[in-house]
């Protein structure tokens, strides 16, 4: 899939722009300048044509940025990768010599390039001193407004046939027929939808907890910007993985702080777009920081994941430090599980991003967690567990009466979700709901994942009565 970086000096709207083209707020914008870091990157379609957008930092950072070097390092990184370049330029500012660098930077990269005049909200007239860069004719557009949008991808599409030296495709043809009624009908005669495609694995955890650090290492490269300044990650950025005939979407997130200290609008925003980062992942990896163990704010984000049904694996990250041996991990485990057990189905790895150690267990742990998150119980098998665990450990009575349990049967994946059938639903006890999910465990291969059952009770069955054919009930 062809590649189009958006490239340009901060606070020229590189961020609306993206959002504008992918069609959903995936950057954060800010009027503050240098609010993008790590390089984002989302699929975009024109016409018929898709292509991978990017949204880099500035390619000349303001100065005083302490992030100056890595943000630009990052985008000129991106930049090599890309088969076209959309320059933005400010049409309300105009040219600033800081345009005029990024330019003899784009004509040294040689590659093609499309000039977008963003701002252009008041007048359709682009300036004339733009055509001073020598990247070919500016196109005028607004990104909050959409003003010009359809010119501007025009072009884009066009740069893009250009760079690979054919024509632009025509846009795929229609499904036949008969593939497509195939597909509807192997859907419909599935009870419950399940999860297909790449597994989302969302890391989240407190700020500096080492979650870019881990996604650099898991991938092979720095791909993300990594300082022990905390706060670095403003976004949630996707990366999409394979390793071996895994396909994962890792998506680093923004480091979370206690509420109370969130009081700026772009952490606020920053910590919003973690947290919806969870509820779209299949896993969520809760990165701790493994000297300072598990904090009040590490609960919440773990409770977060807990309540969105999300499967989970934890990881004491750090562990260099530590200086420790196996009593001593076996020690640290034992504090997190205690600290967390509405987590106890999650397994725990002890890594260090920095030497590499106990990386390589992620990905196959991970990708087991995906599965039994996904995973389909048959319903015979389910219901032969329930009768034994039943006939085990009988369920206590309420208010006189003995609770039965009929049968049960699956009614979602992601997470597993069981429904029980038993004779009274309010008289069963959490305690005793939990002896029956710690059986199905032990039966089933549900490490990583929450296991939801819901009781319902069912319906008396009325004896004696029989319906005559299109009259009222008769008694027998």
């Amino acid at each position: 899939m062809a590649c189009v970086a958006l490239v340009g000096r901060p606070n020229v709207g590189k961020s609306s722009l993206f959002n504008r083209i992918v069609g959903r707020r995936v950057s954060i914008v800010e009027p503050t300048p240098g609010v993008t870091r790590d390089p984002l990157e989302a699929t975009a379609e024109w016409a018929g044509h898709t292509f991978t957008l990017l949204d880099t930092g500035g390619l000349v950072a303001p100065a005083g940025d302490p992030f100056a070097p890595l943000i630009a390092r990052a985008a000129a990184a991106r930049l090599a990768e890309a088969d076209v370049a959309v320059m933005v330029v400010d049409g309300q500012v105009g040219l600033l010599p800081a345009d005029d660098e990024i330019a003899r930077l784009l004509r040294r990269w040689g590659g093609r390039v499309v000039l977008a005049v963003n701002k252009c909200e008041s007048y359709r007239a682009v300036p004339y001193e733009f055509y001073a860069l020598g990247l070919g004719e500016p196109m005028a557009c607004s990104a909050i407004h959409g003003d010009g949008m359809g010119d501007l991808l025009d072009a884009v599409v066009d740069a893009i046939a250009a760079a690979r030296g054919a024509p632009a495709a025509p846009p795929p043809a229609a499904e036949e027929p008969g593939v497509a009624e195939e597909l509807t009908e192997e859907v419909a005669d599935t009870p419950f939808a399940i999860p297909s495609g790449p597994v989302r694995v969302a890391l989240v955890g407190r700020p500096n907890a080492g979650k870019s650090s881990l996604v650099n290492r898991l991938i092979g490269r720095e791909h993300l910007i990594v300082s022990d300044l905390p706060g670095t990650t403003r976004d949630a950025v996707d990366v999409p993985w394979q390793h071996g005939e895994h396909r994962f979407v890792l998506v680093d997130t923004p480091g979370m702080r206690r509420p109370a200290r969130v009081t700026a609008e772009l952490e606020k925003s920053s910590v919003g777009r973690a947290l919806r980062a969870i509820a779209r992942a299949d896993v969520a990896v809760l990165v701790l920081d493994a000297e300072a163990g598990v904090t009040e704010q590490d609960q919440r984000i773990a409770g977060y994941a807990f309540e969105r049904g999300r499967a989970a694996v934890i990881v004491l990250n750090k562990w260099d430090l530590m200086w420790a041996d196996a009593e001593a991990a076996k020690r640290r485990e034992a504090e997190v599980r205690g600290a967390l057990p509405f987590l106890a189905y999650a397994p725990v790895l002890l890594t260090s991003a920095r030497t590499g150690r106990g990386v390589d267990r992620i990905p196959a742990l991970v990708a087991e967690v995906a599965a039994a998150h996904r995973q389909r119980l048959g319903t015979p098998e389910v219901n032969r567990v329930l009768r034994e665990a039943t006939s085990l450990h009988a369920p206590p009575s309420h208010e006189g009466k003995a609770m039965r349990l009929y049968y049960a049967t699956q009614v979602a994946t992601a997470p597993p979700t069981l429904l029980c059938f038993v004779n009274d639903a309010v008289g069963v006890r959490p305690d005793y709901a939990h002896y029956l999910e710690n059986r199905l465990r032990a039966a089933f291969p549900l490490a990583g994942t929450p296991l939801r059952l819901h009781f319902r009770t069912r319906r008396r069955e009325v004896r004696g009565i029989r319906r005559a054919p299109g009259g009222p009930r008769l008694r027998a």
